[in-house]
């Protein structure tokens, strides 16, 4: 008996082979299917939902259009799951910079009158260390060997329990509490200079 995991991924694998024919209603159905774990992956970095659902279509958009290079190496949801990674990413950084290049003018502080309002605001060196530790991080998660990156993605990301997790990864619960503990043991040792 073939296991629910396994029947998704090659239902996965049918509709992306169509979709590389050159049938677009295949993607629609991939879109449905997925949807609305990709907008809860954004919905993680992106607190806005509008804006989370923006960068869950625009992940999308990449995906379809990237469809045509893939392989099949990883199954297509792992795939999706980096492109969707990626493009809140992108959103992150391309928000940081967009917050650090606002500047105020002495005329601006002026109006203001009392400086203590301005306390709140970041500064560039936080909004530099901020964007230092989400890259260190996402880097830090992407060398994972691919069976611990997989696991703590699925546990950290998606918020799946041990025994889901097992189920996905189709090994037991033991291996997968070994794996989440290598993996946040990596990432610590990568952030822990930056949060010193």
């Amino acid at each position: 008996m073939i296991n629910q995991p396994r029947k998704c991924e090659q239902l996965d694998e049918e509709l992306v082979s169509r979709v590389q024919q050159g049938d677009k209603a295949a993607f629609d159905f991939l879109v449905i299917k997925y949807q609305h774990k990709i907008i809860q992956l954004v919905n993680r970095y992106v607190k806005d939902p509008s804006e989370a659902q923006d960068v869950a279509q625009e992940a999308f958009i990449k995906a379809y259009r990237a469809l045509g290079n893939f392989r099949g190496e990883a199954a297509f949801y792992t795939w999706l799951y980096r492109i969707a990674i990626n493009a809140a990413k992108n959103y992150l950084i391309s928000r940081t910079r967009r917050h650090s290049d606002y500047q105020l003018d002495i005329q601006d502080l002026e109006i203001m009158g009392n400086m203590s309002q301005l306390q709140g605001l970041e500064t560039p060196e936080k909004l530099l260390l901020n964007e230092e530790i989400i890259t260190t991080l996402n880097r830090a998660i992407e060398n994972l060997p691919e069976e611990m990156r997989v696991a703590f993605q699925l546990r950290e990301l998606e918020g799946l329990s041990y025994e889901e997790i097992a189920l996905v990864m189709d090994c037991p619960i033991g291996t997968i509490r070994s794996r989440l503990f290598r993996a946040r043991e990596a990432i610590d040792k990568q952030l822990t200079p930056l949060l010193e």
